[in-house]
């Protein structure tokens, strides 16, 4: 089960321009920049046509969609059990148990107002997760949610080669601007860490500059 860490992207997020007339982050497709929703589902289908179709070159076997059981949110729509366990609040996840995505509306929310990459890289974390649980166990490296964000940046940059995605010039380098002014002091030390703002957009960018083989072990 991934569990989305949410402050160091939000701070990070700052500093990317908005899509649009403006620029920043993109579905290739015409969309409303303001209208969440819209992003989350251009983000879904992004993130799972760019798996869908190049999951051949990496691995054998066939590839399956995770589900997709979308938000929920305090006295709207409760979170979905994964496995006999409820999911909570304020996180967006994977569940391995029962292989779907969720996340608390409110949390996207509070991302969106800094950026529509928010959403984009959540569900690319969160979908990088589903991807972990299709592979082979010895491909799965012990820096679960660090290969995670590798296999965000894979698949986003991913996408954008095959034209569905587009960045603006400049936008991941404001980024890692954002995460050298952070100063996150919760390395990565067991399974379950996600990692320094540094060492998280360290493994997104080589996901984002060798692909899916640069997230794997050697």
């Amino acid at each position: 089960m991934g569990r989305w860490r949410a402050a160091w992207l939000v701070l990070a997020l700052t500093s990317l321009i908005t899509a649009g007339a403006g620029g920043g982050i993109a579905a290739a497709s015409e969309r409303q920049v303001d209208d969440m929703d819209k992003d989350i589902s251009a983000a879904v289908y992004v993130v799972n046509r760019y798996w869908s179709s190049h999951w051949s070159r990496f691995f054998t076997g066939r590839y399956s969609s995770p589900g997709v059981f979308g938000g929920y949110q305090r006295g709207v729509r409760k979170p979905p059990l994964c496995g006999p366990d409820r999911l909570t609040y304020d996180n967006a996840w994977y569940c391995w148990n029962d292989d779907y995505l969720a996340w608390d509306v409110d949390l996207m929310r509070e991302g969106y107002r800094s950026g529509d990459a928010w959403v984009y890289l959540v569900i690319a974390h969160e979908w990088g997760h589903a991807v972990q649980r299709r592979l082979n166990r010895s491909l799965v490296m012990r820096t679960y949610e660090l290969q995670a964000d590798c296999l965000a940046g894979a698949a986003l940059y991913g996408a954008a080669a095959d034209g569905i995605l587009r960045f603006e010039k400049g936008d991941v380098a404001e980024i890692e601007v954002a995460h050298r002014r952070m100063g996150d002091t919760t390395p990565w030390t067991d399974v379950s860490d996600h990692g320094t703002a540094a060492q998280r957009m360290s493994s997104f960018k080589r996901g984002a500059k060798y692909g899916v083989r640069g997230c794997l072990p050697d």
